[in-house]
């Protein structure tokens, strides 16, 4: 007779190991780890990385992309893409530079114009994705390319007038952090409360999860999905009004130049949101954010060229994705 011979238990992972494993602790623990290098490779040539103006070039440089970005959280969130928003935020920042038009009893008018807009194009996107049954890829990359034929046909350079107390968005600073900076974390902190504390943003976990199921639970999926691309879209918005207060005037490509559509969803992925949906959030999304921005910053401090910017990056975003399908597969 046999007597069955239980199989010894796996060894558990140290705590540290396990706390790394998260995304969210990942990715600010790549972002210190990051600045620990590149601060030592500033160093070696002359330079420094974190004085007062290495701040805030890295926090300028988040800004607009952690905007886009936070928006980009919630559509990826569903399962879905949205690609106009890099000519959409050049879009925006000339409604409202043309709509102020040096005028600052125009600011509140341009800057709700623009939101409309914005929230406008979002809802297209949503419904051409929920009603006509669009790929979201298709749909709002069709979208961008709308857009982009709106702003060749219309624009050849920068447009409209921004007054200079509109300006002091861009530029304030309370010590080394930029005002508009501190604006995006609110933004943050608002959408991480939306998606964490509130029906609407447990429903959109539930159709990143599995569309069908959410639906037959009772959850109006294609309402939800048409809401975040508005969001998005709002999000993209707000990135206009802060690059045409950079600038002081709107610029048709300004969006499609900083490549926010891929780098916002490069930013989403490497703070661990899943491209299927259902799993990540918007703290996750500022790390990547800021760790892009952190790249950018040191290559200019290195003088390195385009290509290899590039190289790296991509490089930085496949690592980032093959750990996080590793660590998926392991927790099976």
């Amino acid at each position: 007779m046999s007597t069955a011979v239980a199989a010894p238990a796996a060894p558990r992972s140290p705590q540290w190991t396990r706390r790394l494993a998260n995304p969210v602790v990942g990715v600010y623990a790549a972002l210190v780890l990051l600045l620990i290098v590149g601060s030592v490779l500033v160093a070696a040539q002359g330079g420094v990385l974190l004085d007062q103006g290495g701040i805030v070039n890295i926090l300028t440089r988040s800004t607009a992309l952690g905007l886009v970005a936070i928006g980009q959280t919630m559509v990826i969130l569903t399962g879905k893409l949205d690609l106009s928003v890099a000519y959409l935020v050049g879009l925006c920042s000339l409604v409202a530079a043309e709509t102020m038009a040096g005028n600052p009893n125009m600011i509140v008018p341009a800057v709700l114009l623009t939101l409309a807009v914005a929230a406008g194009v979002g809802l297209i996107n949503g419904l051409v994705v929920t009603k006509l049954k669009v790929n979201a890829f298709i749909a709002t990359l069709g979208t961008a390319l709308v857009i982009r034929g709106y702003l060749e046909h219309s624009y050849t350079g920068p447009a409209g007038d921004v007054p200079t107390v509109f300006q002091r968005l861009g530029y304030d600073r309370i010590g080394p952090v930029p005002v508009a900076a501190l604006l995006m974390v609110g933004l943050a902190v608002l959408a991480w409360w939306f998606l964490g504390r509130t029906r609407a943003g447990y429903h959109i976990y539930a159709v990143g999860g599995d569309e069908e199921v959410a639906r037959f639970s009772g959850i109006r999926t294609d309402r939800t999905v048409v809401l975040v691309h508005v969001l998005c879209a709002v999000a993209a918005g707000l990135a206009g009004l802060f690059l045409a207060s950079r600038l002081g005037s709107g610029a048709p490509w300004v969006g499609a130049d900083g490549g926010y559509d891929l780098e916002s969803i490069a930013a989403v992925v490497l703070g661990g949101t899943i491209l299927a949906g259902g799993r990540g959030g918007v703290a996750g999304t500022i790390g990547g954010v800021l760790i892009l921005a952190t790249l950018d910053t040191i290559f200019d401090d290195l003088g390195m060229n385009s290509f290899f910017k590039d190289v790296v990056r991509g490089a930085v975003l496949i690592v980032a994705v093959a750990l996080y399908a590793r660590r998926r597969r392991s927790h099976r």
